[in-house]
């Protein structure tokens, strides 16, 4: 797939996600490049393999460029090695709610107790229902993309 990322990201307020889910898979990413609100990244989920070129957001942040590529489960262990340090860790449960699927990312390691849920939408101002477990939005703000998480792991800033 290739195209614009229109998503929408928020935090979650309790764990009711995890009954409603109809689908879970554990990832594991690291990013061979990352700069300027651009990024290569390599995923494993589960047992496949993915690379994904991302560019900068927009200025509010609901939109950018992606391009990703199934890769072999052995071309993406191998790409792995060439990560720069800090990896993410976590678990996505899938999630329907009206006509959309939101995404919700329960996290590990350094960033153990942040989970979060993202709605992709075909424009910015797309209607979507939320579901009761979503929080605060926080769209845009970069503390919560993955690529600034595995350095700054969420476990040395969160709010108490």
């Amino acid at each position: 797939m290739s195209g614009l990322e229109i998503e929408r990201k928020f935090l979650v307020l309790n764990d009711d996600y995890k009954r409603r889910a109809y689908s879970s898979s554990r990832i594991c990413q690291g990013y061979i490049c990352s700069g300027h609100g651009r990024t290569v990244r390599v995923r494993i989920r589960d047992d496949r393999g993915y690379l994904t070129i991302k560019g900068p957001s927009n200025a509010d942040g609901i939109t950018r460029y992606e391009f990703e590529k199934e890769i072999t489960l052995d071309e993406a262990k191998e790409l792995m090695k060439l990560c720069e340090p800090g990896l993410i860790d976590k678990t996505r449960y899938l999630v329907k709610s009206g006509t959309h699927t939101f995404e919700v990312d329960e996290f590990y390691g350094e960033n153990e107790g942040l989970v979060m849920a993202e709605v992709e939408l075909q424009s910015e101002d797309e209607d979507y229902e939320k579901p009761d477990f979503i929080g605060k939005e926080v769209t845009g703000d970069r503390r919560y993309y993955n690529g600034h998480l595995r350095l700054n792991p969420y476990s040395l800033w969160r709010e108490k």
